[in-house]
């Protein structure tokens, strides 16, 4: 094809020249590595590199070097008019694993990320040295310049708000590729939609994808207030591109965009960026052993008074005590909030701490909420240690109950500092931050499982860590007695179609009292009754249409149906050792490497609260049911077809594939068996009798249930 040109297009394209080329200036050079400070200055020990500020509190040295034979060396900053032995240690490596910095190692030309410590900014400084302090010898230096300006992150407008349900807060260029939205809302309703970026005036289908949250390339989901980073793939920067939007490939529709500014001077992106602060480094010391910080009469009370956390800094820990009263086999997590000025618990830091009854011993565990939905052993609610991370807490005795008033106290030290930058968030010492904490049940693993709405902080709680003697606590408030009654277990008989769908486990009433298990909040809802014990007779065949979700990358609203011989369930989510101790009856199929993956996936649909939970005042299950109401997304429903065999066990549970302790019973009768319970819906009349093995313990369970 030949491209023709015009008569007089000369100047149409050498306007366009011009404007292309004025683009092309206004975009950083690559690579781009922030202001340059200065080369190091070498007077001993092969000191090389050049230095530059990526932002106010981080430096990077472009190819250092360092034979490494100074016994006590390492990066040294201060503001004196030379380096001298008033300076602060900058520990490099930040993660190092010892209680004590690491000497500095031999370097031939690396590139070296230095984060300021203890809240340090370029500022404050005036040289950065590489320094013995054994012999206070400086072996090389470089001084900052006198008004240098660090580039800053950028915060942008929020989402404008096209369809359905987009909007954020306002959203901020942390560093030339990543991308912080809080407070993030969509609905997940968009077939196709990604986070997209491209050039133009507006958005278009000449865009690219940018990888979500879990630097996964699925469809969105559905978001409801969270905070979530994003990166820009491969070589893409935020200077290369006009706008960020929710776009929907297939349709081609915007549901929201943001424009990036022209003179955006943002930090380069050199891995310094991350949602959790930069690590926190006690100054007060140039000797190897710190100083502590004294802060011996901290104590607040937050939940209503009944729980008191008492806090003082040791050096680059902190030591934390729990004091509550606790029913049995229930935890109390304490930490740091998800997000500044609010109560969040996704993204949050916290150690749960609770008295094992088998040892009779105290523990603690470090955790990491990046889902709100139990943990399956790769997201939601877990313990660090879980998620191959590290448990960063340690348990201090004397921890203790007494039996004379019921309260359980517990002490553990953790890190001040972020030792997993992805799992853990730093104690602030020099201002306030915000805290959450909760009481809740442990599960079978004896980990935590979801807390009551009451049960958790619901407002915005801070701590001023750093603070001395802040005490306000005056006294535990008491347990609170009783509850109400649960209600009666439902029951299904001469059914062979079922519907199976996700609701709330109705507090004090429902799935925990009926089962005696602890509950994550949420449970199978069959027929729309919740958790009925289900009668089925060997031979027949039994379809059930499963709406529990068909998004993996929501784990919160993932719920693949089966049936299984298990109490617990959670088949996905077990260790294959594990595994093999269930027998799995339908549900559940095997790949061609061996691999197994769940069947029954369907659209999600679930029964939520109108208002707020009403179970206490709820007098019957149908009233219970009155004050919810019933959401799908769009899609269709998964059909699992069962056929029961003849050697089919009595008791079996339908269950959830990916989480613990969401469903309950199926009785497996023989073919004519006829089922009579007195005052009972939904069950056969006929007066013939079931087995005393099948009748006794429900007609216990009833009795104990109406008459409690």
């Amino acid at each position: 094809m030949t491209l023709r040109v015009p008569p007089r297009s000369g100047p149409t394209l050498l306007a366009l020249l011009l404007v292309l080329y004025a683009g092309v200036e206004c975009r950083r050079p690559e690579p781009y590595y922030g202001r340059i400070i200065g080369r190091l200055t070498q007077y001993a020990h092969g000191i090389r590199g050049t230095a530059y500020a990526v932002d106010e509190n981080t430096v990077f040295i472009r190819g250092f070097a360092y034979d490494g034979t100074g016994p006590d060396a390492y990066f040294w900053i201060g503001d004196t008019p030379q380096p001298s032995p008033e300076g602060i240690l900058v520990p490099y490596p930040e993660d190092y694993p010892s209680r004590d910095p690491p000497v500095l190692s031999a370097h031939s030309n690396s590139d070296i990320l230095l984060r300021l410590p203890g809240g340090k900014r370029l500022r404050d400084i005036k040289w950065i040295s590489v320094w013995c302090r054994r012999f206070t010898v400086n072996f090389g230096d470089v001084f900052v310049p006198p008004g240098l300006d660090p580039p800053r992150p950028r915060v942008l407008p929020e989402f404008k708000r096209l369809a359905h349900g987009l909007r954020s807060g306002n959203i901020s260029v942390l560093d030339a590729k990543t991308f912080y939205i809080p407070n993030l809302h969509y609905d997940g309703a968009g077939p196709d939609a990604y986070f997209w970026v491209g050039n133009g005036s507006e958005p278009s289908p000449f865009g690219t994808k940018v990888p979500n949250e879990m630097g996964s390339l699925n469809p969105l989901r559905g978001y409801q207030g969270e905070d979530i980073e994003i990166q820009l793939p491969g070589k893409l920067t935020a200077y290369d591109i006009d706008w960020l939007a929710v776009w929907c490939v297939e349709y081609r529709h915007n549901f929201g965009h943001v424009y990036i500014p022209k003179d955006l001077d943002v930090p380069p992106a050199l891995g310094q960026t991350k949602i959790t602060p930069a690590w926190w480094y006690n100054p007060t010391s140039s000797t190897t052993s710190q100083t502590p910080y004294s802060s011996s009469n901290n104590c607040k009370e937050i939940l209503d008074k009944r729980l008191q956390v008492r806090w003082e800094i040791q050096g680059d820990l902190i030591q934390i005590t729990l004091a509550a009263r606790l029913r049995k086999e229930q935890y109390m997590a304490f930490g740091i909030s998800g997000a500044e000025g609010r109560a969040a618990m996704l993204n949050a830091d916290v150690v749960v701490a609770y008295w094992d009854n088998r040892s009779n011993q105290p523990r603690v565990a470090d955790y990491t909420i990046t889902h709100l939905a139990q943990c399956d052993g790769e997201r939601g609610v877990c313990p660090d240690a879980r998620l191959s991370g590290s448990n960063d807490v340690v348990l201090v005795i004397p921890s203790f109950r007494t039996s004379k008033d019921g309260v359980t106290t517990i002490t553990y030290r953790r890190p001040i500092a972020a030792k997993e930058p992805m799992k853990d968030k730093e104690v602030l010492t020099s201002r306030s931050q915000s805290v959450i904490a909760a009481f809740g049940p442990l599960n079978s693993r004896y980990e935590a499982n979801a807390h009551s709405f009451m049960d958790t902080t619901r407002n915005d709680v801070q701590l001023d860590f750093g603070a001395l003697n802040d005490n306000t606590c005056v006294g535990l408030a008491e347990l609170e007695a009783g509850g109400p009654a649960p209600w009666p277990a439902r029951i299904i008989a001469g059914v062979s179609n079922f519907t199976a769908r996700i609701g709330p486990a109705g507090g004090r009433r429902g799935y925990t009292p009926i089962t005696g298990h602890p509950s994550w909040g949420i449970a199978w809802y069959i027929n729309d009754m919740l958790i009925p014990e289900i009668y089925v007779e060997r031979g027949k065949t039994y379809t059930f249409l499963v709406e529990g979700g068909d998004d993996r990358t929501n784990p919160a609203k993932f719920h693949p149906f089966y049936i299984s011989d298990s109490s617990e369930g959670g088949f996905g989510q077990k260790r294959e050792e594990d595994q093999r101790k269930q027998r799995v009856f339908a549900g559940v199929a095997y790949d061609n490497e061996g691999y197994p993956y769940p069947t029954a996936v369907g659209r999600y649909c679930e029964w939520t609260h109108k208002t707020t939970d009403q179970s206490s005042t709820s007098e019957t299950f149908e009233d219970y049911l009155q004050t919810l109401q019933l959401e799908c997304n769009e899609g269709e429903p998964a059909v699992l077809e069962w056929t029961v065999a003849h050697e089919t066990p009595d008791l079996l549970y339908y269950q959830c594939y990916t989480h613990n302790n969401l469903g309950w019973k199926i009785h497996v009768v023989d073919p004519g068996t006829q089922i009579h319970l007195p005052g009972q819906t939904g069950v056969c009349s006929n007066l013939a009798p079931l087995p005393l093995s099948i009748i006794a313990p429900i007609l216990t369970a009833v009795i104990y249930a109406q008459f409690r």
